[in-house]
């Protein structure tokens, strides 16, 4: 992956700016001074962003009628206007003519309350005056300028072959890189300026830049530029020109082509959010992603990012710009929710920790969960609270215990610069590896361990009775992590309450444990309340965690805590060497007990 960084800031002030000229028109003085009092947003751009994703570009009927194509038709192939209109820019200025009352049906039944229109449109050569004519059209005399930015127009571009777009990719039956568009933006700017220029709020737009301003950064985008980006053409101070970037290494998409971000960008990732949240510029921040995924790296920021500001996570089930999308409105909520400052303690520092905002509630990283593709699909798990916030009413419903940023005993200023993994050897034997977790500025290396999850059921032995032997996917599993993985672990998903795991399972993961992985067993589905403390095992219990926010946070205790203690033999540990292993656990359950 090519390093972004610092280079990656995009600044969207200059395209915002010209929005808010239209609204309140000023000095450039008194611009500066307004941009100057406003607080600044740090926007993140995460991978496989729906909410910053549009749907397919495709061909208007404006462009089919001029070159001759087959026209978008309804069900009764009866041609459906002039096709979907798409947010462009204006190559020179144009003067357009607006029917008078014509953006609401009921304008004329007022007309008494209205200016007269600036002329009218004589309805035999089409032509405008500003005096009446017999039967003409009223209407408004407008300059439509490229400065005023972005204007909802007919998309007129084909494919190179002349036909026209359908799809994002040449061909949709076997979408390729590189014969495919990318959907996605490369980072939050121009969501920003579309929501500002689009969005009514209240009667009026530029809804975010009048709150705030923005710096964009891009530490997993979902959109990447495949033939770089030259300094010039970019808007900030930038140290440098963007260099080309290839899908599914620099950026990651889930359509036409799907491609997921590794541990390693995650790492990255994390360093790139912890050094713009250590800047005094901002006010707080928002991580962009999709809206299957975000709840997994808002809790990851949650653990990891030290920070005092409030960070939002906010992800959208509809494509930006599609019908019923609620993206735009989960942006605004987060700007109004990082304003209203009630997310401060006493001290002015976050009491919440890092949420996620969708549907005007604010739930917290740990216990939210995607449970439909539909608004309101996002719900809590846990059986304890989790909606922090009623961001419509700008309070705080309850104040989590939980550690988080901060206060979090896993975040990168608290991890240690080394830990202790285990591996084997082609010998068979096990042996103690340093493990690298920070450097000396604390950045996070790419050591972010392997922890996969297994789930169990009924009806899934291979033979009754059982024999006592280990499940023998799981063992193959365990050799895989003992030879690559140095730091490993799983979590185990048993039965509801208690996690109860089948004997052939409880034994493969015994194994694991014994050779230096942590197992945490947690509850199936959605657990309701908490599992308790089996100290006769050797495993963590999982609280009332979910399984995948138990992994987690088991990837950052194991940056934290390093491997389990390995028996000199791993199949007949001394009583001794047991109750090193559960002091290690002890520790490792402190952590799930209080984060």
């Amino acid at each position: 992956m090519q390093s972004l960084g610092a280079a990656s800031l995009l600044a969207g002030g200059a395209a915002a700016q010209s929005q808010m000229d239209e609204v309140v028109p000023q000095s450039m003085d008194e611009k500066e001074d307004i941009e100057s009092d406003l607080p600044k947003i740090a926007v993140f751009a995460g991978p496989r962003a729906t909410i910053l994703n549009t749907s397919a570009m495709t061909t208007s009927n404006k462009a089919r009628e001029k070159y001759g194509l087959d026209l978008l038709t309804d069900d009764d192939d009866n041609p459906i206007g002039s096709g979907p209109l798409r947010p462009q820019r204006l190559a020179t200025s144009a003067t357009v003519y607006i029917e008078a009352f014509s953006a609401h049906p009921l304008e004329e039944q007022k007309s008494e309350l209205y200016a007269d229109p600036d002329g009218y449109i004589d309805p035999e050569t089409g032509e405008f005056s500003d005096s009446e004519v017999s039967d003409g059209v009223p209407a408004y005399e407008v300059t439509l300028k490229p400065e005023d930015g972005l204007y909802m127009l007919p998309y007129m571009a084909r494919k190179a072959t002349g036909e026209p777009w359908d799809s994002d990719s040449l061909d949709p039956t076997n979408p390729t890189a590189e014969e495919s568009r990318v959907p996605f933006f490369p980072d939050g700017s121009r969501l920003v300026e579309q929501i500002d220029r689009f969005g009514i709020v209240g009667g009026t737009n530029n809804s975010l830049s009048s709150q705030a301003n923005f710096d964009y950064y891009r530490p997993a985008p979902p959109g990447g530029y495949e033939d770089g980006l030259p300094e010039e053409e970019r808007t900030d101070e930038g140290d440098g020109d963007i260099p080309p970037e290839t899908w599914g290494e620099d950026f990651f998409t889930y359509a036409p082509v799907s491609e997921d971000p590794t541990r390693e960008i995650l790492a990255d990732a994390t360093n790139e959010v912890q050094a713009a949240m250590d800047s005094t510029d901002y006010e707080g921040g928002f991580w962009l992603e999709s809206s299957a995924s975000v709840e997994e790296t808002i809790y990851w920021i949650n653990l990891l990012i030290d920070t005092k500001k409030p960070i939002c996570g906010n992800g959208s089930q509809q494509s930006h710009g599609d019908l019923g999308n609620r993206g735009d409105r989960n942006v605004l909520n987060s700007v109004e929710y990082i304003n209203s400052g009630i997310w401060k303690d006493d001290e002015g520092r976050d009491k919440v920790g890092a949420v996620l905002i969708q549907e005007e509630q604010a739930f917290t990283a740990r216990d939210v969960e995607k449970v439909d593709d539909r608004p309101g699909g996002y719900e809590t798990i846990g059986g304890h609270g989790g909606i922090v916030a009623d961001i419509s009413e700008e309070r705080l419903t309850f104040v989590p215990e939980r550690k988080h940023t901060w206060t979090s005993e896993v975040n990168v200023t608290s991890l240690p610069r080394h830990v202790t993994g285990v591996q084997k050897t082609s010998s068979g034997k096990f042996t103690e590896v340093k493990v690298e977790i920070t450097d000396s500025y604390n950045k996070l290396q790419p050591s972010i361990p392997d922890v996969t999850i297994t789930k169990g059921g009924a009806y899934s032995s291979e033979s009754l009775p059982n024999d006592g032997e280990p499940d023998p996917v799981l063992m193959e599993d365990i050799e895989r992590k003992l030879e690559s993985e140095p730091l490993a672990g799983f979590i185990m998903e048993g039965s509801t309450p208690y996690g109860g795991l089948r004997e052939e399972t409880e034994t493969a993961l015994e194994k694991a444990a014994l050779r230096g992985m942590p197992v945490v067993t947690t509850s199936r589905g959605r657990p309701g309340g908490f599992m308790g403390v089996n100290e006769g095992n050797l495993f963590i219990e999982g609280e009332n965690f979910g399984t995948t926010k138990a992994r987690l946070l088991l990837m950052a205790a194991m940056m934290k805590l390093g491997s389990l203690p390995v028996p000199s033999d791993p199949d007949n540990p001394s009583d001794a060497e047991i109750d090193a292993i559960q002091e290690k656990i002890a520790e490792y359950q402190e952590i799930f007990n209080t984060h």
